[in-house]
């Protein structure tokens, strides 16, 4: 050795890289003090070295930064190592899943379209689907989001988008991607997928013919209850094109903080959903030998109606149990006000074990009717299972249930 300094690591293939990996390391770029852990860019401007380089930025011909409403070097970490997890090709952070659901759709959709959705939807976006959009004089239609006949009748003539979730909230339904996918297309549709529940760990929705995937980062992405976030990802055609120009302007940006969050809980995605999906499984089987409950709905369980699917679709089968009280609302409100570890929150995808009654709380404002076609009934209840030890979560619910 001659005591000289040794030149920098070279940079690795991030597209060699496995999951766990790209959740830890993905997207990462360190500046000048190269710092182990991501920075946090806590900045609205930035400045250029002269008028020339502010014009060229302007003009998009630079990359340099610009403001952080259209970008943010710790913003763009988080969105390519969750492009990187996700398959895609490119992401959009937003400041909120909803927001995330709604300019998807709104990059697709001008007046005189149509949307088809599964009814199976959570209750913001369905009034999103069934309310907003007709306002604009976009044409919505919602089908049962298991039944194929159903999508194929719907998507028989011309559509320009199609959304749905699987696994659905707050019902577990799960939609056969792969099918639903192939009859969208035929009908010019673009397919878009919410997968906050199922996260890129369990399932990846533009391997089956998803072309736009979406995801609240509040739920198991941050995965901690700390803060909101949400994200779209797609081809860079319909990211850099399409979506970017409206996020540009209408401002539903996610915070370099939140996105430092996100990126810190990426991090932990993984081990996190593991454990989810091990508990959760454990909560279901104890719940299903109750006799106060009349069903309980898990993909996981061979008794799930689409537990084939769902298996065959996804890795894993995810970290939400929803049981029905066959007492009705009375039995699930006694049961929830004894919980003494569970906590009640209208919240999901958190360390800490939630519970919510769906029918007075996220999809209250859908109304009795599409209630019942989606099969929430008032003795419903779903628990998103925590990372406590999972026999002090059916300790807990054994003894509310009395």
């Amino acid at each position: 050795m001659d005591g000289a300094i040794p030149k920098k690591k070279a940079t690795a293939d991030q597209s060699a890289w496995r999951p766990q990996t790209r959740a830890v390391r993905g997207g990462q770029v360190r500046s000048n003090f190269d710092e182990t852990s991501e920075a946090l860019f806590l900045t609205s401007g930035y400045a250029y070295s002269s008028a020339e380089e502010a014009e060229a930025t302007f003009k998009g011909e630079s990359a340099h930064y610009q403001y952080s409403r259209f970008g943010n070097p710790t913003v763009g970490m988080f969105e390519n190592r969750l492009a990187g997890l996700e398959g895609a090709e490119a992401c959009r952070a937003t400041s909120t899943g909803m927001s995330a659901v709604f300019f998807a759709l709104l990059a697709l959709l001008k007046a005189g379209d149509r949307v088809v959705a599964a009814r199976q939807l959570f209750g913001s976006c369905h009034y999103i689907v069934a309310e907003l959009l007709p306002k604009y004089g976009i044409t919505s239609e919602l089908v049962d989001g298991g039944d194929l006949a159903q999508w194929e009748k719907a998507l028989a003539r011309p559509a320009q988008a199609v959304l749905f979730e699987s696994p659905s909230n707050p019902m577990l339904d799960i939609v056969d991607v792969r099918a639903v996918c192939d009859l969208a297309h035929k009908a010019g549709a673009k397919v878009v997928l919410d997968n906050a529940f199922a996260t890129p760990i369990l399932q990846r929705p533009l391997e089956w013919g998803a072309d736009i995937v979406v995801h609240s980062a509040t739920k198991y992405i941050d995965g901690q209850g700390r803060m909101l976030g949400g994200a779209v990802l797609g081809d860079k055609a319909f990211i850099l094109d399409r979506l970017q120009p409206i996020i540009r302007n209408t401002g539903p940006s996610l915070s370099p903080f939140n996105a430092w969050v996100l990126l810190k809980g990426m991090e932990t995605l993984g081990l996190r959903i593991e454990r989810h999906c091990a508990n959760a499984s454990r909560v279901a089987d104890a719940l299903a030998g109750h006799p106060a409950i009349g069903r309980v709905l898990y993909p996981g369980r061979k008794d799930h109606p689409q537990h084939a699917l769902a298996m065959k679709q996804m890795s894993g089968a995810g970290g939400v149990v929803t049981f029905d009280l066959k007492a009705g609302k009375w039995a699930a409100f006694e049961t929830l006000n004894r919980l003494k570890l569970v906590d009640i929150s209208n919240n999901l995808g958190d360390a800490k074990s939630l519970v919510t009654h769906p029918a007075t709380t996220t999809h209250m404002r859908i109304g009795a009717e599409e209630r019942a076609k989606l099969g929430i009934g008032d003795g419903t209840v779903r628990i998103s299972v925590g990372l406590e030890d999972a026999e002090d979560i059916v300790a807990d619910l054994m003894q509310a249930l009395g």
